[in-house]
């Protein structure tokens, strides 16, 4: 089980994770240096069913309902419900990216294109937009036990034209737009 750190680089705010497939998907656990925690679960087909984000003050729960994304946000006890077309979230910890990247199941050089709600800020303010992830090379590292292989997507927010490139090893980030692996104290989970 994955069990590491990761900086968020634009403020330095770590984020202490840990991650495991069960019996029916996988989960990531993380908490931040600010006291933002997430807690995702994804199925078998890397849909993600259960998400809970908190903030200090905000707190959002969703999840897929079939063709769409449910969730209620809130800065108390009670909150509003929303729903979308999407296939899912994005935020700023990388367990997001894992969880996309994977439910895309692209073959190298094919690409897709992606409705998601992006969750920004410590309101956890809720964007839907789309973007396009290709899947522009799969290489082998060389490590200790085994090669490694990494997947490299390039991403593109539509909305703005902005492109950047994430790299996974199974379920785990090694680069990505303002975040930089710090700590790995096992190797990923090379998930199919």
């Amino acid at each position: 089980m994955p069990t590491g750190v990761y900086v968020h680089l634009d403020d330095g705010l770590q984020e202490r994770f840990q991650c495991a497939p069960g019996p029916g998907g996988w989960r990531y656990v993380g908490q931040r240096s600010d006291g933002v925690r997430l807690d995702l679960v994804v199925d078998a087909r890397w849909r993600q069913i259960r998400v809970e984000l908190v903030t200090p003050q905000w707190w959002i729960r969703g999840g897929l309902t079939g063709p769409e994304l449910a969730w209620v946000r809130a800065a108390g006890e009670t909150g509003e419900e929303h729903h979308e077309r999407a296939v899912g979230f994005l935020g700023d910890s990388p367990a997001f990216l894992v969880a996309i990247a994977r439910s895309l199941a692209l073959d190298e050089g094919e690409q897709a294109d992606v409705r998601l709600v992006r969750l920004t800020g410590p309101s956890l303010a809720a964007l839907t937009a789309t973007w396009r992830w290709r899947l522009a090379s799969t290489s082998l590292h060389e490590t200790d036990t085994e090669p490694l292989p990494v997947s490299s997507y390039e991403v593109t927010d539509l909305s703005t034209g902005e492109v950047s490139m994430v790299h996974l090893a199974g379920d785990v980030v090694l680069d990505a737009p303002n975040i930089e692996l710090t700590e790995l104290e096992s190797p990923p989970n090379l998930l199919t």
